[in-house]
C-alpha cells in the first residue's frame, strides 16, 4: 500500500530483511534457488514453507543448513498439508425436447 504508513512500510521491511536472513542461514545456495523460483510461481506456498523453515530454526529444530533435497521433503510435507481436494461436477443442461413433436 503505497499511501501507508512510513513506519508501517519500514516494519515490513525490516521483517522482511530478518525473514531473509534467517533464511540465509538456514538454507544452502541450490535450496535458496529452489525456494525463490517456487516463490515466482507459487508464492503463498513458498511463504508457508518459510515460515514452516523459520518456525523450525526458532525451535532449534534445524541440525544445520538445509539442502535442495531437504527442501524438497519440506515442501512434499507442505503441500500435504495444504492439499486441496479438487471435484468437477457435470451440470448437464435439460434439453426441452422430445421425440413426439418430430415433424418430417
Amino acid at each position: 500500500d503505497p499511501s501507508g504508513d512510513p513506519s508501517q512500510q519500514e516494519a515490513k521491511q525490516r521483517e522482511a530483511e530478518i525473514r531473509n536472513t534467517i533464511l540465509a542461514q538456514v538454507l544452502d545456495q541450490a535450496a535458496r534457488a529452489r525456494l525463490s523460483n517456487l516463490a515466482l510461481v507459487k508464492p503463498d506456498k513458498a511463504k508457508a514453507v518459510e515460515n514452516y523453515l523459520i518456525q523450525m530454526a526458532r525451535f532449534g529444530q534445524l541440525g544445520g543448513k538445509v539442502s535442495e533435497q531437504g527442501l524438497i521433503e519440506i515442501l512434499e510435507k507442505v503441500s500435504q498439508q495444504t492439499e486441496k481436494k479438487t471435484t468437477v461436477k457435470f451440470n448437464r443442461r435439460k434439453v426441452l425436447d422430445s421425440d413426439e413433436e418430430d415433424d418430417y
